[in-house]
């Protein structure tokens, strides 16, 4: 084991070490006899195979330093996100991927952009070793509650479809009527950030800023890129449910103000 600018390095053994972790899991799953230890097989073996592949490509890129390559791996990310995102709908989605996109691509827009223009203020802007990680922490939490988002109006739809169509019926317009199900949506696509903007450093120590700390850094400096990441995650968040959970209850209603129940 060596030690480079305060980095303690994990031999090849050591990693193998922590893999009694995922053993002693799989013991439980088989005599609780939950069946999940084929999953946890696989998602340990791509774990290690995709952690690496991109710890590889991520070397290159840092190497190379080129704008171009950065914004080709934002690209790439985005596309898995929003593939991921429409894959978690209880029920397809018409144009989901479109939408998804969307919500996806503005809302982590919008955020890095801001973060890394106005806060942290990175020259060049293209410089990987922020932009790729921030952009990873905002595409990975968005992804999750705009599909946390879409599977709760898509619920709420089909439960209250009857209150749909009578607010229809006595006038309200199509935005209006789906309003309490694209506000139901939002709301929890938003708590488990509220949750964690109300617990985080006293439950638990994020992963930037434990990364941080392990790197080397002082702790002071860790919480303030923790805390620029708790807000940007919360405005990445928000912004992504609401233009999602928008652009898909307009899926669901006609130009006419019909409600298009079918498609549930």
């Amino acid at each position: 084991m060596s030690a480079a600018a305060g980095v303690i390095d994990l031999a090849i053994w050591q990693l193998a070490l922590a893999l009694v972790l995922v053993a002693a899991v799989i013991v439980v799953s088989i005599r609780q006899s939950l069946g999940l230890e084929r999953d946890l097989l696989i998602g340990s073996v791509r774990t290690i195979i995709q952690l690496y592949a991109v710890g590889v490509i991520l070397a290159a890129v840092f190497t190379a330093a080129r704008w171009y390559w950065v914004l080709l791996i934002l690209g790439a990310m985005t596309g898995v996100a929003t593939q991921a995102a429409v894959s978690r709908l209880g029920k397809p989605l018409p144009g989901g991927g479109w939408i998804a996109a969307t919500a996806l691509t503005v809302s982590t827009a919008a955020t890095l952009a801001y973060v890394i223009g106005v806060v942290v203020q990175v020259r060049p802007w293209w410089e990987p070793q922020y932009i790729i990680p921030i952009t990873g922490m905002i595409l990975g939490n968005s992804m999750t509650s705009a599909a946390l988002a879409g599977d709760r109006l898509q619920g709420d739809l089909q439960a209250r479809a009857d209150e749909v169509e009578a607010r229809l019926a006595l006038g309200f317009s199509g935005h209006e009527a789906v309003q309490p199900m694209v506000r139901a949506a939002l709301r929890a696509a938003m708590i488990p950030t509220v949750n964690g903007m109300m617990t985080v450093g006293v439950v638990q120590l994020p992963g930037m800023m434990t990364g941080q700390i392990l790197a080397g850094s002082s702790p002071l400096v860790a919480i303030r890129y923790q805390m620029v990441v708790v807000f940007m995650l919360a405005a990445a968040t928000a912004l992504a449910s609401l233009l999602f959970v928008r652009l898909a209850a307009d899926r669901y209603l006609t130009a006419a103000h019909q409600f298009r129940r079918y498609l549930l």
